[in-house]
């Protein structure tokens, strides 16, 4: 009811009333607004000095009694308020027509529904605590909010500063810092963001909200700590150092508050004490270290010790320490992994129920007696290539959802012609239907370590979507013609089409035919049933067409190389599981020059559509930009370099390429791939947005250095993608208005982009977490001090006041090794390189440091320096397990010192070429020597075919060495 919802946003606020609104207008939850404001006969008007509230109940039952009328008193109507003056007054005025308290509709219509009778208890317990705590606490415990008002007239003087609040994981209780927002920050001169030292200063704002914070004078400036921390109980350290004093404040006022569901531990029976006269109240500990403590209340302390739950918090008034919450509900136990999982899913914001039934109604009906097929009216709408062109996808091992596939051909003119075909999941996925309103909510596939969850049905992803081998499949195509010696592009054309993938080939059979050898073609499953003849037709196609492929994009990417294109480096390490999801081994992922290729390829088509929509909808077109970093950002990245006689130029995306390509030590490969991923934390993330919203010289892709860029090729697991190829069919429709209905206009896009943009970061976290979850898992189980999987080669890159960080390339870990701990007591090395602590002093400076014991000689650790780390796993009750590093030794691992010696000698292609050739000779000795039944959740969600690598990596350590750059948000 209109009336309804506005008094929710004069009562809670523009948020509460948001989420009313969104989840009224969503198509799943059938609901439909009724303007009873807008109706003659269910319109009241206000009587003159009545209050608000009263009006609004008054008005909310008037619609009632109308609506009771209006269906001949043949339903009764249930008005729900806790109003009691309203309950007296209204509830027997007309007979059908009830006002009764929510305690009594849950007790009357759902008495069965213990879950949200616990919750309203919770819920009411909370306020009662509060109304109580008001009236006890006379003094205040932090200064009060400046009105809202206020805030804006001040934000507009330039008097406040707006930003976002990020809370320092590391020194929640000491360090947080807010990010700016708006026009009028410019005129301040403020390059960083603003520090807020302390929780006073944070008043009782909360990681992710909008706040307004007002500058202390420049002699009350901080810096950042520069000294390493676990988490915020480590105690602070005697005689700390700060950087460089920047710009400090202290919030006023918070203008959106961004509290959501959280994960917390209560005490422990040992650590639970009464508090006062009330020993309900209680203290829970949230997952994410930085949300503060929540008090709540409940009678289930005793019996939840052992579980996660999930909490929202109620308020924070300035008289209370802590916020107040109330209890949810149970997620599960502590350690569980199902429990962990639901843990990341929930403070990632994650909610991905089955499809519904729907969603499944809207589906193709597709059973083995039928099987889907084109029907013959799409056969004269669509360009038929499958007898024309020779496509083929090139995906890794056990790809399901193929969202691409590619085709090059000689054209009568002696030119080229190369194909980018992806799957037309528009044609399936109908605007505004149930399937298309779902995937909108999720906006995109969320890939955790042991599992994931689709955007789409799995008939869609998996099946009629996918662009898999030897069937015909929808397709939206473009094709180019290349001059055939220069490779420029001629012309361009979009269309939708039908295909047949001839090939579905992994990337490392790819790369095998690419290096000329000749048994890769035994595992080609489309050549095995051939003659001998037709075979080797078919496979000198096949080679030609990947061979003048990776010719084509490397005059691409050096064409783009040539204009600032940033080649970065990342840490992807892939998770691999036995048939009971146990975590079988960690695997650094190799690169192949077919995966340059592909991308290649796929940052092609992307930049195409994105200037085909963009000039037939320049202010409506859904794009992604990459802005260029800030400056101080690459701070640490200038010194690093530094220190091996590097300099590196930041000026601008060609200057960093150019810097980055001229900084490499020929002794060690891993100070390039160092800095390269340095390059990549300073830079800022890529996002989408709307072209109306945005001035085209914002329009920047940083990273690839192009003018405009989309997302078109992965339609399947991305909802942007589905934007996208509605456009590009749109601006390519033979009528003009074809298709155009079901475009979003600007604000409506804009809108859409910032959900898109969040559920990304949320899947990258997730992602994150999981893999760090499962690494946890990995080595808890081993022993650190005889295990030799817990010891390996680590590299310094970072110095701190108290320690370095260290990263681990066997395992594509990266943290923190103390050389001070908590005693005080500092890392010493023996004759035989062997560490201890002992009592002694850190010297630091901004390329090393230097640990002096008060008995035996120096320790000094410069950066890149290659030590001895053992890894072993430090658990938490109330958080997630971390990985921890101690330096065991200050030389390197006993076997990298030959990992190096062999990586200076060999090429890195013949690198590439070993470690395929090795991985298909291992993994065809396992599936010989090993033949085990694999459950189908195994089968679906399995990293690789191998049941370990282990033994492989341990042979060929050096391999890990060439980690490809993992996604850089493109």
């Amino acid at each position: 009811m209109q009336t309804a919802c506005q008094a929710t946003q004069h009562q809670r606020g523009r948020r509460q009333y948001n989420k009313l609104r969104n989840l009224v207008r969503d198509a799943r939850r059938d609901c439909i607004m009724f303007f009873n404001e807008f109706q003659l006969l269910s319109y009241l008007p206000r009587e003159r000095r009545e209050s608000m509230e009263k009006w609004q109940t008054k008005s909310i039952y008037n619609a009632s009694v109308w609506y009771y009328n209006h269906f001949s008193g043949q339903m009764p109507i249930v008005m729900v308020t806790d109003d009691e003056d309203s309950i007296q007054q209204l509830g027997s005025e007309t007979e059908g027509v009830f006002v009764i308290s929510f305690k009594h509709y849950l007790d009357n219509f759902w008495p069965d529904l213990k879950a949200a009778h616990e919750l309203f208890d919770s819920i009411l317990q909370s306020q009662r605590e509060r109304e109580s705590e008001n009236q006890e606490n006379n003094g205040k415990e932090y200064p009060e909010h400046v009105p809202t008002e206020m805030l804006e007239a001040g934000i507009k003087s330039r008097r406040y500063i707006q930003g976002v609040l990020n809370v320092n994981k590391h020194r929640a209780q000491e360090e947080a810092f807010v990010r700016l927002q708006g026009t009028s920050n410019k005129e301040k001169d403020l390059k960083t963001d603003i520090l807020i030292c302390g929780t006073k200063a944070r008043n009782r704002a909360i990681h992710g909200d909008v706040v307004a914070v007002e500058l202390v004078p420049k002699s009350e400036w901080k810096g950042r700590t520069a000294a390493l921390c676990e988490n915020e109980t480590e105690e602070k350290s005697l005689g700390e150092v700060y950087s460089e004093p920047m710009p400090t404040g202290r919030v006023v006022g918070i203008i959106q508050k961004n509290w959501r569901d959280y994960v917390v531990t209560f005490p422990s029976k040992e650590e639970s004490q009464s508090h006062g006269k009330n020993a309900q109240k209680i203290l829970v500990t949230p997952w994410d270290y930085r949300i503060p403590r929540i008090r709540i209340s409940t009678k289930q302390a005793e019996a939840l010790q052992d579980f996660r739950v999930i909490v929202r918090i109620d308020s924070w008034e300035s008289t209370s320490v802590y916020p107040n919450g109330h209890f949810v509900r149970v997620l599960g136990r502590i350690g569980d992994l199902e429990g962990e999982i639901q843990t990341i899913l929930v403070e990632n914001s994650i909610s991905v129920s089955p499809f519904s039934e729907a969603q499944m109604c809207e589906m193709p009906a597709v059973i083995p007696e039928k099987p889907w097929k084109v029907t013959p009216e799409e056969e004269l709408k669509r360009i038929d290539l499958r007898e024309t062109h020779l496509v083929f996808s090139i995906d890794p091992k056990g790809c399901e959802d193929v969202d691409d596939a590619l085709s090059i051909r000689t054209l009568p003119n002696g030119n080229l012609e190369l194909g980018v075909h992806i799957a037309d999941v528009t044609h399936f996925v109908a605007a505004n239907s149930y399937t298309d309103i779902e995937a909108r909510a999720r906006a995109t596939t969320y890939y955790l370590a042991d599992r994931r969850y689709d955007m789409l049905p799995a008939i869609l992803s998996a099946n009629l979507c996918s662009l898999l081998g030897s069937v015909d499949r929808y397709a939206v195509s473009v094709l180019w013609e290349l001059h055939k010696t220069s490779y420029e592009i001629k012309k361009v054309w979009y269309s939708r089409t039908i295909i047949r993938s001839s090939y579905k080939l992994f990337y490392e059979a790819a790369q095998a035919l690419l290096d000329g050898d000749p048994a890769a073609a035994g595992e080609i499953p489309e050549l095995k049933e051939l003659d001998e003849d037709t075979r080797r037709q078919k496979l000198d196609e096949l080679l030609w067409a990947i061979g003048k492929l990776t010719d084509v994009a490397r005059h691409i990417r050096a064409k783009r190389d040539s204009c600032g294109a940033l080649e970065l480096e990342g840490v992807e390490v892939r998770v691999q599981l036995d048939d009971k999801k146990n975590i079988d081994d960690l695997i650094p992922r190799q690169p192949l020059e077919v995966h340059e290729t592909i991308a290649e390829c796929m940052i092609l088509a992307n930049h195409w559509v994105a200037k085909k929509i963009w000039e037939s909808f320049p202010h409506q077109a859904l794009l992604r930009q990459h802005p260029p970093p800030r400056q101080e950002f690459f701070s640490e990245l200038r010194e690093c370099a530094s220190a091996k006689g590097f300099s590196i130029d930041t000026r601008s995306n060609k200057a960093l390429a150019d810097s980055l390509d001229r900084a490499v030590d020929p002794s060690d490969p891993l100070v390039n791939k160092l800095l390269r991923s340095m390059a990549t934390q300073a830079m800022s993330n890529a996002v989408y947005f709307s072209t109306g919203s945005c001035p085209e010289e914002d329009f920047l892709h940083y990273g690839l250095a192009l003018d405009k860029y989309t997302h078109f090729t992965s339609p399947i697991r991305r909802y942007a993608d589905i934007i996208v190829h509605r456009l590009l069919l749109a601006a390519t429709a033979k009528q003009d208005q074809a298709g155009r209905e079901n475009l979003f206009g600007n604000k409506e896009l804009e809108e859409l982009c910032r959900h898109i943009n969040n559920r990304n970061r949320a899947a990258q976290h997730a992602q994150k977490q999981s893999t760090e979850l499962f690494q946890c898992m990995y080595f808890k189980d081993k022993d650190p001090e005889r295990g030799e999987h817990c010891t390996a080669d680590g590299v310094v890159y970072s110095i701190r006041t108290n320690g370095v960080l260290v990263f681990v390339p066997r395992y594509g870990i990266k943290g923190a090794a103390y050389l001070k701990n908590k005693e005080g007591l500092v890392l010493s090395c023996q004759a035989n390189s062997k560490c201890e602590w002992k009592p002694g002093c850190l010297q630091r400076s901004s390329s090393r440091i230097i640990s002096t014991p008060t008995v035996g000689d120096p320790v000094t650790l410069n950066l890149f320096d290659h030590v001895t780390v053992k890894i072993s796993v430090q658990s938490s009750r109330y958080h997630t397990d971390t990985i921890q590093l101690q330096i065991t030794s200050c030389k390197p691992y006993k076997t990298s010192e030959l990992e190096v010696a062999q990586s200076s000698q060999i090429s890195k292609t013949d690198l590439v070429k070993e470690v395929t050739k090795t991985v298909e000779d291992a993994q065809l000795a396992q599936d010989k020597a090993k033949t085990k039944t694999i459950d189908k959740a195994y089968e679906e969600y399995r990293q690789t075919k191998g049941a370990s690598l282990y033994h492989l990596l341990e042979e060929i350590k050096d391999l890990a060495l060439l980690d490809i750059s993992a996604d850089t948000g493109a």
